[in-house]
């Protein structure tokens, strides 16, 4: 029985690997039938996107894209918005330790990441806002695709519940947003090694002017 399926993982295998030898050898002859012409004009089209790739580059550095930073108040939010197609926006709190957590990550990937947009504004600043999104749990992402709220990220529940993610895991998540041009699986979000002393997150009644937030942290 094991010789048996041995021979059939074999054989599929083998199948496999002459697939792609004859689609390698495919795009070989036909790279080698191209005339001087064809291949000039090949290389005007790589040169063409190219342009356009850092011109889009340029647009988007032009309208704050590539840093991340904080917006001063509600009303900026909008124009931000209005001002880009892919935003990520970052409610926080300056006493939610893991509101800065968060902020060391988003610099990353605002860096990595310059065709969205990455800010962050104060909820206690924002209670329109935060009355408008429904946000209610500090802190929260939310992720905006052509002026609409596509989604929220809430606290840290989507990372694997622990402070200690990696930046892949956060870019794995707005990845499954579409807020960024992820290029990793979606299917499948980075490993993530929980210790066994690790928190579950503890939620804690906070109030803002009068209004109640829920703190995602451990240790607030």
């Amino acid at each position: 029985m094991a010789n048996q399926q041995m021979e059939i993982i074999a054989k599929v295998l083998e199948q496999s690997a002459k697939l792609v030898e004859e689609q390698v050898d495919a795009q070989l002859t036909k790279l080698n039938d191209m005339d001087e012409d064809d291949l000039e004009r090949l290389k005007e089209r790589r040169l063409e996107a190219l342009k356009k790739a850092q011109k889009e580059k340029q647009e988007w550095l032009s309208k704050g894209h590539g840093e991340y930073r904080e917006i001063p108040s509600e009303k900026d939010f909008f124009s931000e918005v209005k001002d880009s197609k892919n935003v990520v926006c970052h409610f926080y709190r300056n006493s939610t330790f893991r509101c800065k957590i968060l902020d060391k990550h988003l610099a990353i990937l605002a860096k990595k990441h310059v065709e969205t947009k990455f800010i962050k504004l104060n909820a206690e600043k924002a209670p329109f806002l935060t009355e408008r999104l429904q946000i209610k749990v500090i802190p929260t992402l939310a992720l905006l695709i052509d002026g609409k709220t596509k989604d929220y990220m809430v606290g840290f529940t989507d990372l694997g519940n622990t402070d200690e993610f990696p930046t892949e895991m956060l870019e794995w998540r707005l990845g499954c947003a579409d807020v960024i041009n992820y290029s990793g699986n979606l299917m499948e979000p980075p490993t993530v090694t929980q210790r066994p002393s690790t928190k579950f997150t503890k939620v804690e009644k906070k109030t803002i002017r009068g209004r109640g937030y829920d703190s995602d942290s451990e240790d607030d």
